[in-house]
């Protein structure tokens, strides 16, 4: 009777908290309450459901394993195929996310950490991004060696005051996140002008002078040891953000030919210095910033035997061209890596699309468009500004986009958050996909305007992605080894399914 009795009192927690509205995460109203975790038992599968209406955010729901007949039109096959192993999904840890954070009380920072990175409290994001040196969102220029010389290499205060104690909670939440690192410039004494004539001492443009190369590498040889040393994961590094853009307040104009020569240095280096860190070319748009000259940037550089040793793949940004552009780049290697790096969102965008478009796009180009194309992984831009996008700095820094969580100035709590379309985005993915997941082949039904991933995670469990932009609910019977799990999907929504057999 006992047994009875507590099966009972589970069974009303998960009805109370699967009741179709927003969420706890989303309830201004009661920011400090937490619906109870949906209890999962050996019998079902989870469902996390955000409608493009906003009327649902991230609703967890259960249902029940039941039996599919082969015969049943909406019977989705796991088929035997594998394709690529994930990495995960996450946002940018600039400095402006971090100040924002450190303004937090220590317990409503905790609330918002773990919501996003604790595999077990929360959604589980396991890639993030971080800058190598300051960016258009840091409380200042600088790199871990202003002063010239190699020797003179040293973290940065600012890194100290800002990034390290965010790190350090987030690796207390979960220590398997991997970090993606990029550099917005080298040192300015390290520059030389864009025709490669004479010295160039700014943060913004310039090129990186050949007789510097092998200070740079040590460079990063010596960053990534600082950061290991402090238990940071570095999966992989860019050698620069954005090599074609010259405008941002911190630049460094690193065409591929450049890019090319350095990294037949740095990848001795390295391997000289038993660093294990994956390197990624390019980091940039998908039209190739309109640089003619550049266009193919990481396939002229993996036709060069030397320098295609030390890359391991290519990371990407949509701030120009189509995601079709990756159709080519996999193709053509498709043993290299794709991570997409950034995007951003803002007035240019948001605004006319609001919460649910916004998160339909994205799904669609960024998400879908790049794992179907042999994507890995994908980090997104700021995870936290304020009402004001800020802090940012600098002419060329963008003073229109907002963070993927926005905090009010005026309170810099947990009930002032306003998690905005690239929250959603990476919660949806990280959890159901986690990293080490392989993607894996699918067959049978499927619905017009309606897109499917599905994942085998390490454990063993099973992680699908669903978007569905139709006008009608669309039903899949998804079908492993030992299981069947029907999904209702509704009309414009993303859900995010999981269960292991």
């Amino acid at each position: 009777m006992k047994k009875i009795l507590a099966y009972a009192l589970l069974l009303s927690a998960v009805c109370c908290s699967c009741n179709g509205k927003d969420g706890p995460i989303d309830d201004k109203d009661k920011p400090e309450e937490k619906d109870p975790p949906v209890v999962v038992d050996e019998g079902s599968a989870t469902v996390y459901t955000t409608t493009f209406d906003g009327t649902s955010k991230m609703v967890k729901s259960t249902v029940k394993f039941g039996k599919a007949s082969s015969m049943s039109p909406n019977v989705v096959k796991f088929t035997s195929e594998e394709f690529q192993t994930m990495d995960g999904f996450g946002l940018a840890i600039t400095q402006a996310t971090c100040y924002n954070l450190l303004k937090m009380t220590e317990s409503d920072r905790t609330k918002v950490l773990q919501e996003i990175f604790s595999p077990t409290e929360g959604y589980g994001s396991s890639l993030i991004r971080v800058c190598i040196g300051g960016s258009d969102f840091s409380m200042d220029e600088f790199t871990w060696c202003d002063t010239e010389g190699i020797s003179n290499f040293k973290i940065h205060s600012s890194d100290e005051k800002y990034l390290f104690p965010i790190l350090d909670e987030i690796y207390k939440i979960n220590p398997n996140v991997k970090i993606v690192g990029s550099p917005w410039s080298c040192p300015r004494w390290m520059k030389m002008k864009v025709d490669g004539t004479g010295t160039y001492y700014s943060w913004t443009s310039g090129r990186l002078d050949p007789k510097y190369y092998s200070d740079y590498a040590t460079y990063f040889v010596k960053w990534i040891q600082a950061m290991q040393a402090r238990g940071y994961k570095i999966a992989y590094v860019t050698l620069q953000n954005e090599p074609l853009n010259h405008g941002n307040s911190m630049s460094l104009y690193m065409p591929w030919q450049d890019q090319r020569d350095f990294l037949k240095v740095i990848g001795p280096a390295f391997k000289a210095a038993g660093i294990t860190t994956e390197i990624l070319l390019f980091d940039h748009n998908y039209n190739y910033d309109n640089n003619g000259d550049n266009k193919d940037y990481p396939l002229k550089i993996y036709a060069d035997a030397e320098a295609t040793k030390y890359a391991a793949g290519s990371a990407w940004h949509n701030y120009g061209g189509s995601v079709s552009t990756l159709d080519g780049v996999h193709s053509s290697y498709p043993d290299k890596k794709i991570l997409f790096t950034e995007a951003s969102i803002g007035k240019w965008n948001y605004d006319g699309h609001g919460l649910g478009g916004q998160i339909r796009e994205d799904m669609r180009e960024i998400f879908f468009g790049t794992i179907k194309r042999g994507g890995r992984g994908v980090t997104l831009w700021n995870m936290m500004l304020d009402e004001k996008n800020s802090p940012h700095r600098g002419e060329g820094a963008c003073a229109t986009c907002y963070g993927a969580i926005d905090v009010n100035t005026s309170s810099y709590s947990y009930a002032s958050l306003d998690r905005k379309s690239h929250y959603y985005d990476v919660v949806h993915a990280s959890v159901a996909v986690k990293p080490g997941a392989v993607l894996i082949g699918t067959d049978g039904y499927t619905a017009k305007s309606v897109q499917y991933l599905a994942f085998r995670n390490p454990d063993g469990s099973y992680g699908i992605l669903i978007l569905n932009e139709s006008g009608s609910e669309a039903t899949f019977v998804f079908t492993s080894s030992a299981h069947s799990v029907t999904v209702k999907s509704p009309s414009m929504s993303v859900q995010s399914v999981t269960w292991k057999d």
